[in-house]
């Protein structure tokens, strides 16, 4: 069966986002002075086999821990759902 997963990845609370820095200041810099924060993650759209759900959430899990987000620093959360 196909599984599409749908992960986001963020940095935890307390890490330096530097990237989100940037987009905020620029926005103010446009007129957008009542933007007070932003913060910049990652959505990977992945499409695979697996026989159930329950296979399907552990290889997502196992996707994250090994590639998609470092632990240390990222917060992680997926869907997994049946493809058509």
């Amino acid at each position: 069966m196909i599984f599409k997963a749908r992960i986001e990845v963020s940095l935890k609370p307390g890490y330096s986002d530097p990237e989100g820095e940037v987009t905020c200041r620029s926005l103010r810099d446009l007129g957008y002075t009542s933007v007070a924060d932003v913060s910049v993650g990652k959505v990977y759209r992945v499409s695979f086999e697996a026989s159930s759900r329950e296979e399907a959430e552990r290889s997502v899990e196992e996707f994250c821990r090994r590639l998609l987000a470092n632990p240390v620093k990222d917060n992680y959360r997926f869907e997994v759902e049946p493809q058509g």
